[in-house]
Order: C-alpha cells, then structure tokens, then sequence
C-alpha cells in the first residue's frame, strides 16, 4: 500500500507521519518511510540542490531536479518495497509538484506537468493522500524562529497559490482525504488511523 502526506511547510505531515510509524509498528505493520525529495543517494544529492538557499534556480530547470529525485526513489526504493508487501509512506509525492511548481512557479501548463508526474512516479499512484490543510498564515505562525530553506523563502503569494493548488487538488482527486490541520495532533492521527486501517482491512480482502 502506498500512502502519501501532502501540505504546506508547518502543516504538520511530518509529526503525523512518526505518530503513524509508532501505531503500524504497534499493529506489527512492516513499513518504510521517505521524504521526497530523497531516499537514495542520487534524490539526497539533488535535494541538498533544491534547498540551498544560495542556489538560484530557474522553475522548469526546478520542476525536472524534483522529477529526477522522485524517479530514483520510485525504481529504486518503492517499487520493489511494494512488491514485498511493505506500506510504503510518502512525506511528499507528485501532488506537491502540482501545487508547488505548477501552481506556485507557474514553472508549466498543470496538464504537462501531470504527464511529468506520470512519468517521474513511473504511473504510481497512491491508495491515500493525506492533505492537511491549514492556512499559510497559521503555518507561517508555527514555523517562526525555524531555519528556512530556498523553498521556504518563497514568499506569502507564492504559499498562497500553493495552497489554492492543493485545494483544487483535493477537491478533484477521490484518493485524497483532507483534514483539519488545526486539530490537535492526537486528534488528526485517530482520523488518519480510523480511515488507513479501514483501507488495510479492505486490502487484505
């Protein structure tokens, strides 16, 4: 089963994610998580790019590095995980290169990007995306004081049109299940596990 989280940076996927890890290893679930962009050492090596907040980099040359990052991690890491059994758990997959490049840049047409993401997730798709949404002025509030990377420093406009991007997104798309990200952490994680497991249990069916 492959599971993604999606959200802005100080939605919270990140927290929701080791809550999650400690209840599949409770269940006896065997799992493996990655970040994205990461996961192997070609995806490191091109994040480490993509995060330098000395790096000037252009939209469509930004879109095709997280396209190359995600590709390595699927043929190398995923897919062959799935194929053992594993939930594989995605801090991150191709809807943040939807709403971060394709409506945040505006780097592409959204329709050729979508054929990018095809491509780079070699036609993987999730059982599940996690959207916790959250508005960029609460985020921005829970991220004061914190280190930011290039992405980060992208500007209240730019999270603005991230965020609608993930809206139409989730509006559109039937795998993902939006939650409140202002609940407290306890509480997202009973909403996450109460609709997970009803889809583990339906899997192994």
């Amino acid at each position: 089963m492959l599971v993604s989280f999606e959200g802005i940076d100080g939605s919270g996927k990140s927290t929701q994610i080791r809550y999650l890890m400690h209840r599949l290893e409770q269940e006896g679930v065997q799992y493996k998580v990655f970040r994205e962009p990461g996961g192997t050492e070609l995806s490191e090596a091109v994040r480490a790019v993509l995060l330098n907040p000395d790096m000037v980099i252009n939209p469509v040359a930004e879109l095709l590095l997280f396209s190359a990052a995600r590709s390595q991690l699927v043929s190398e890491q995923v897919i062959p995980l799935l194929n053992k059994g594993y939930v594989v758990i995605l801090d991150r997959f191709f809807d943040s290169t939807t709403a971060y490049q394709g409506y945040g840049r505006s780097s592409l047409p959204i329709n050729e990007i979508r054929e990018m993401n095809r491509i780079a997730s070699h036609g993987l798709l999730p059982d599940v995306t996690f959207y916790l949404k959250i508005e960029p002025v609460d985020a921005q509030v829970r991220t004061t004081g914190l280190r930011r990377d290039r992405m980060e420093n992208s500007g209240d406009r730019f999270y603005d049109l991230v965020t609608s991007g993930y809206n139409e997104l989730a509006t559109n798309e039937k795998r993902f299940k939006t939650l409140d990200g202002r609940l407290s952490e306890q509480e997202l994680h009973d909403q996450i596990w109460l609709h997970l497991s009803h889809l583990m249990k339906e899997d192994l069916s």
